[in-house]
């Protein structure tokens, strides 16, 4: 009975039920290296190899047969990966790589190496750790004899070397350790350290889409009958999708946007999670058992034409799970705080809901959503949009129940990652986000590689433009100018007049204000060099910010897009206004003070044709 089973399975039945143990489950220890084996050889199919771009870098660091190497990193990074990559790449066995403990030993014919899999698994104080510490510390003080190689998280590996300063006296290598998460440039001669956490959320992303959707077992759904004819199987399409061949990889590239955006607002996503958000993305549907189908699942799908609810598009928020689920995944909590779904305009809505009847947007309601009669105008969109049209007005409200307004907000999605990039098209993509000024901030990104576009000249205008108007409380349109000012001594008053410094927008050498990208995060950054001694100021523009000052530049209230914000700018102000004074005592001291008791004061004026300020500079004099 159990081989006639086997025989009517589709022929990529083994392979999704492997993957399916990457999504958002609570027993996914395929997400776990050190369980990735054990199920690759149940299921006999083909590992999911992953790139390890540091790789040669740990191999060459060990050829050289002097010090020991840390892998860094956060939970979910392939520290261990990495580590197994290099026992295999220095010749050693797999089969004892897999086999139990946590410390391993590999002899070479100049040295030892003895790899540690996992610091947290050891406890401080216990044999096997002081042996790895004292062996750690005799590495980098010149035992050239035995190389350590350490997967550690930061904050284990700097608990175990204080709790070792505090039972006696050694060399400085915590603080060697310390400063090289801070600056990979600092690093001990005798110590290499590799964080993984320093990698691009973006360049994880496609090594883990290439990874999936190309993987050689979906070979296999070329013969399976839940694919063939009028059949669509989700799984399958969902998978075609991503791979993108009709679209430029259209959606990966969105995607990426996203999570690019969210490494610059400060939020590191691990390759773990890159993988269950992957595998939700190919194996969402809310009516599978947890979320996540199987092939099994696809011939009732099919049968209760329930396809489009397996969209890529609504199960890369996580919108198959349910909410309490949902929120427990630390990648879906990052892509929630972008809004898709939720935010919309005028302008997309008035397409998704009047579109095909509206004469005047039947042809882009045709382009846009009609074209795709499986996850865009299904039968069960336009029965529900039909439904909506013709229903009773007092259901027509934000209900949730509404079975139409969840369906809009699906298609508000799929437009997300469908809109083309055109600006021919009145619809924008990024609309459909919390952060619509998202495309003029990664345009103003690729300036700093010499794409010098119009877009990314108008981002940097709207900086300074938010800036001005953030420190002034004045709807100045100056764009040339930074008008650092404060309220003559008034701590309650939000529109500060007095102008203490007027800075330059440069775009050549010399002082004033200029954009640039920091070395370490690639974050473009506000800077002001100030003075004689050119003094930096710097101020980050993380994509939260940038988003704050374009919309105080078209008339937002600062308070009301983030309190967080706003106090940061003033923060900023507050440290050009300290260097200003600086600049003008040390002026005063070097030429002497003419202190004669009369104030010269700078006012701003705003010019009502155009908006633009300037100062109206006036002597106050003081009776002697």
């Amino acid at each position: 009975m159990s081989e006639k089973t086997e025989t009517t399975l589709p022929p990529a039945s083994t392979w999704v039920r492997f993957l399916r143990n990457y999504g958002p489950l609570p027993t996914n220890g395929n997400l776990f290296d050190e369980h990735v084996n054990k199920a690759l050889k149940r299921a006999n199919v083909q590992p999911i190899t992953l790139p390890t771009p540091r790789l040669e870098e740990m191999f060459a660091a060990l050829q050289t047969g002097h010090g020991s190497l840390l892998v860094a990193g956060t939970a979910g990074d392939g520290k261990t990966y990495h580590c197994r990559s290099l026992w295999e790449r220095l010749g050693g066995v797999e089969a004892d790589w897999n086999s139990s403990g946590n410390i391993k030993t590999l002899h070479l014919a100049a040295r030892t190496v003895v790899f540690v899999k996992d610091l947290s698994a050891l406890t401080f104080g216990s044999p096997d750790s002081q042996h790895v510490f004292d062996g750690l510390q005799a590495s980098v003080d010149g035992d050239d004899t035995v190389s350590y190689v350490i997967a550690t998280n930061h904050g284990k590996i700097l608990e175990h070397l204080r709790d070792r300063e505090h039972a006696g006296p050694i060399g400085p290598l915590r603080e060697s350790v310390q400063r090289a998460f801070l600056d990979p440039e600092a690093c001990h001669p005798r110590l290499k350290v590799v964080d993984l956490s320093k990698a691009s959320n973006r360049g994880s992303l496609d090594d883990v889409l290439d990874a999936v959707a190309n993987h050689p077992e979906w070979s296999r759904c070329n013969d399976c009958a839940l694919n063939v004819a009028t059949q669509v199987c989700p799984i399958y399409e969902n998978r075609t999708r991503i791979v993108g061949q009709h679209d430029d990889r259209l959606f990966a590239r969105r995607l990426g946007d996203l999570v690019e955006l969210s490494r610059l607002n400060g939020t590191h996503l691990p390759v773990r999670d890159m993988l269950t958000l992957v595998t939700n993305v190919m194996l969402g549907h809310p009516d599978a058992k947890e979320g996540l189908m199987t092939c099994a699942d696809v011939p009732k799908i099919q049968a209760d034409c329930t396809v489009d609810q397996a969209s890529l598009y609504r199960n890369t928020f996580f919108a198959n799970l349910k909410p309490k689920r949902a929120v427990a995944q630390p990648v879906s909590r990052t892509l929630a705080m972008f809004g898709v779904g939720a935010e919309t305009g005028n302008g997309v809505d008035g397409l998704l809901v009047y579109g095909s009847d509206d004469t005047r947007l039947k042809a882009d309601f045709s382009d846009l959503v009609a074209n795709d009669t499986l996850f865009g105008a299904s039968a069960a969109f336009i029965t529900a949009q039909r439904a909506y049209l013709e229903g009773d007005e007092r259901d027509q409200g934000e209900d949730t129940g509404n079975e139409f307004l969840k369906r809009l907000a699906d298609q508000r999605r799929r437009l997300f990652f469908t809109l083309p990039e055109s600006t021919a098209t009145p619809y924008s993509f990024w609309e459909l986000t919390a952060f619509s000024h998202a495309g003029a901030y990664l345009s103003l990104l690729t300036s700093f590689d010499g794409i010098k576009t119009s877009v990314s000249e108008r981002a940097k205008a709207m900086v300074v433009k938010g800036l001005n108007r953030v420190f002034t409380g004045l709807l100045l349109e100056n764009v040339d100018k930074l008008f650092v000012a404060e309220a003559g001594g008034s701590t309650l008053s939000r529109t500060s007049v007095l102008c203490q410094t007027e800075i330059a927008v440069r775009k050549g050498g010399g002082g004033g204000l200029t954009f640039r990208r920091t070395d370490v995060t690639g974050i473009p950054c506000v800077e002001v060099l100030h003075g004689t001694d050119q003094v930096r100021v710097a101020f980050d523009l993380t994509p939260i910010r940038f988003e704050f000052l374009c919309q105080v530049a078209e008339g937002a209230l600062p308070g009301s897009f983030s309190s967080e914000c706003l106090e940061d700018v003033q923060a900023f102000k507050a440290r050009l206004l300290r260097q200003s004074e600086a600049e003008r005592r040390a002026q005063a001291a070097e030429y002497g003070s003419s202190d004669d008791g009369d104030l010269d004061l700078s006012f701003i004026e705003i010019n009502d044709r155009n908006g633009n300020g300037s100062l109206e500079r006036i002597t106050v004099r003081v009776p002697t």
